[in-house]
């Protein structure tokens, strides 16, 4: 999550849900470079790179030097167990740091393991939790609403049926908050 989202649900009566997307679900738990990722598609990774962290930085987001994605199923699947722990947000944002910051392939159970122990979640639970993919089916369900809600980037805002995506400052995140007369606190 960004300040945006942070200084939102402080200053409105709002709950964030966060829901699963199938970004790259093919990816090999090794992970793929992004030279093999976006092969045929013409992208200038370093350019894309040096985009996507200005773009962080503009919203006080640090990024690492990513030179490989993962596969995230595993991490959102454990990440709805950390929802239902009352856990979500600190779960998310250790996840976030640890593949956008750190690199770590989110994919591999004992990172997964680590990241839940990081935030004072159960490293016993996180392990049985992934193993028997006890919230996999919570995680498809995800997946299908965006695949029906034809979402097609992360983030993307849903609010009262209205859709936004991409990552988006304060300001035009409180305009979506006030044309929707959305209570203050």
């Amino acid at each position: 999550m960004t300040g945006s989202i942070e200084r939102l649900k402080r200053v409105y009566e709002i709950q964030i849900r966060w829901t699963a997307f199938p970004l790259h679900p093919d990816t090999p738990e090794e992970g793929l470079t992004l030279e093999a990722l976006f092969a045929g598609r013409n992208i200038d990774i370093p350019q894309m790179k040096s985009h996507l962290k200005t773009a962080a930085k503009d919203f006080g987001v640090d990024i690492g030097d990513r030179r490989k994605t993962y596969n995230s199923r595993l991490a959102q699947e454990l990440g709805k167990w950390a929802e239902s722990k009352s856990k979500g947000d600190e779960f998310h944002l250790a996840a976030f740091k640890a593949y956008f910051i750190n690199g770590q392939n989110i994919a591999k159970i004992p990172i997964l393991v680590d990241i839940a122990k990081s935030v004072n979640l159960s490293e016993k639970e996180a392990q049985t939790v992934l193993e028997k993919r006890s919230f996999s089916q919570a995680v498809s369900s995800d997946w299908r609403r965006a695949v029906e809600m034809e979402i097609r980037a992360v983030p993307t805002f849903l609010f009262n049926g209205q859709s936004l995506p991409g990552a988006q400052k304060y300001e035009t995140l409180d305009r979506l908050m006030a044309t929707h007369n959305v209570a203050r606190r």
